[in-house]
């Protein structure tokens, strides 16, 4: 049994707690050690790591995403205290389990899972704190409610097992999937750190078939191809590889199955082509780094001259007879050149944000279709997105979003930067997404050409929820990925109507050097206009005119 003494911390959040190790018992740390040297104990060597923390990078962005708010499975969370109303209906399911094993008690079931103990601690990457019979104890209760809970997704099942179960569980294990408590359970079973080792999904089912039983058991395969199909958000993938022994858990078994063949790790030579891309950028860099400061420094000052010559031309101008109507809207004119302070006031702004919020540089949809781009749906996943320049044609999945798929994608985000996989598909294409949905113009665009499935309430929590999804941890490269993405750049950026509106933008629009050089259009204009009324005699007759009006003036006044 757990110990009383067992402590919990409070988690960053101030909200969620977790559960800290037991206290170190030197006497059972003895035992064990003597168990592994002097039995020569199996300690699952090779088998790799795969339940992990989540980074604490991504865990602070939405806390309640990565950790359990309904039930504890495995021994991450197993103390919190918020979870632990979940025990009842764990030990009813664990009752229900011993059904399926009439020759045998549910302690011998323990007993079976307590010689994998060492198989099971190597498949967690944080040191369990446990005895072997609490770990053993905790892992059949928590494997049995587990497995109660996949039949609501096979197929075949024949409900005799369900109908068993008391009413008062019916909220919890609906076979009809439309509670929101089946979907809470559905997104706190997918979390990283609430994973249980697969391969003890495949005893317990095993056991069941070597009972004897009269009873129908449920198929192991059936209620992952069902589960996959509730789950998964990219549905065009059909078949899934269900074989359960190939898969570390839930969450690998969703990773390998939407990710496309042969893209989970770059070859070397892709990897060696990348680096030496970056040494050759940098190299550039820095041999140019001068250079550009140079420019910059001489552009400055180009610009100060420039700003210096309008402003005197503009107060000569003032002081021409033929603009004096005008000296007031010009020395005003004047003054804003000689402030640079609202765009250096934008500088600081734009320096204050954050990096991390940033998006990879991609046209959103509605800029898409602006240039002509339509969009397509595909049958399968991220292997099918495509570009085709000559049919200005983009290609995604269909995509289904509902109350689970934000859960999903940030364990699967989480999980592929844990296992170490060189090349960070899923979190490349959570960016894609993320950079061509940004606003809900977008969702309903892909939402009228069949690639999003919407279940939610709107398209803008759709374009809120590809929003959230923050950077991946670390710098990645997926050539398929990537090529689309410097092609829809390409595309975009070569269209006319873009250029045009890029250069409005850019050169004419709050342009100083423009305002500049229409000042000295002006100028030219002016002292033009006002050379030929020197030469024609205009000015001496304006002022002649203007003097026999003073006059005429005051002689009316006199009179």
């Amino acid at each position: 049994m757990l110990s009383n003494k067992m402590t919990c911390e409070t988690h960053m959040t101030g909200q969620m707690v977790t559960c800290s190790d037991l206290p170190f018992d030197e006497t059972q740390w003895i035992i064990r050690i003597r168990r592994i040297l002097e039995e020569e104990i199996e300690l699952g060597d090779d088998q790799p790591v795969s339940i992990f923390d989540v980074l604490k990078p991504l865990l602070c962005t939405k806390p309640e995403a990565y950790v359990p708010q309904l039930v504890a499975l495995g021994p991450y969370h197993h103390c919190r205290q918020g979870l632990r109303d979940m025990e009842m209906y764990k030990l009813s399911a664990a009752k229900r389990a011993q059904s399926h094993l009439p020759s045998m008690k549910f302690q011998q079931l323990v007993d079976v899972f307590a010689t994998f103990e060492h198989r099971i601690r190597s498949h967690y990457h944080r040191q369990l704190n446990l005895t072997d019979e609490t770990l053993a104890w905790m892992m059949a209760i928590d494997v049995s409610f587990l497995l109660e809970f996949l039949q609501t997704f096979c197929k075949s099942n024949n409900h005799r097992t369900l109908q068993r179960m008391p009413s008062r569980m019916s909220h919890l294990v609906d076979p009809s999937h439309r509670t929101s408590v089946h979907s809470m359970l559905l997104r706190d079973i997918v979390m990283l750190e609430n994973q249980i080792p697969m391969f003890l999904l495949v005893k317990v089912v095993e056991m069941w078939c070597l009972s004897g039983h009269s009873i129908q058991r449920p198929n192991l395969s059936s209620m992952l191809s069902g589960f996959f199909q509730e789950v998964c958000l990219l549905k065009g993938i059909t078949s899934p590889c269900i074989d359960a022994t190939r898969h570390a858990h839930l969450l690998d078994f969703l990773y390998s199955n939407m990710l496309p063949c042969g893209c989970v790790e770059e070859s070397d030579g892709d990897m060696k082509e990348y680096e030496d891309g970056l040494n050759e950028h940098k190299q550039r860099s820095t041999m140019s780094s001068i250079t550009e400061l140079l420019v910059k420094r001489g552009l400055k000052l180009a610009s100060l001259v420039t700003d210096f010559m309008v402003r005197m031309f503009l107060k000569f101008l003032a002081t021409l007879p033929c603009l004096s109507m005008v000296r007031q809207p010009i020395e005003q004119l004047t003054s804003q050149l000689s402030d640079p302070k609202p765009n250096g006031a934008s500088d600081v702004q734009n320096k204050n944000i954050s990096p991390l919020l940033e998006e990879i540089a991609v046209p959103s949809i509605t800029e898409l279709a602006y240039v002509g781009v339509t969009f397509t749906p595909t049958v399968g996943g991220i292997s099918t997105i495509e570009f085709c320049a000559r049919t200005a044609t983009l290609h995604l999945p269909v995509t289904s979003i509902d109350m689970t798929t934000e859960v999903v994608l940030r364990n699967l985000v989480a999980y592929e930067a844990s296992i170490g996989s060189r090349a960070l598909v899923f979190a490349r294409y959570v960016e894609l997404m993320n950079g061509i949905i940004d606003t809900d113009m977008d969702a309903r665009l892909l939402r009228e050409h069949g690639i999003i499935l919407n279940h939610l309430k709107s398209d803008q929590e759709v374009a809120e929820l590809w929003n959230g999804m923050t950077r991946s941890v670390r710098l990645t490269r997926v050539p398929t990925l990537d090529k689309v993405i410097d092609e829809l750049n390409r595309y975009h950026g070569a269209c006319w109507k873009v250029r045009v509106r890029t250069f409005v933008k850019a050169r004419l629009l709050g342009s100083r050097d423009l305002v500049a050089c229409a000042m000295m259009v002006l100028l030219l204009l002016f002292v033009g206009v006002q050379a030929f009324c020197l030469s024609r005699g205009c000015l001496l007759s304006w002022h002649g005119m203007g003097m026999v009006k003073r006059k005429n003036g005051c002689n009316i006044l006199k009179n």
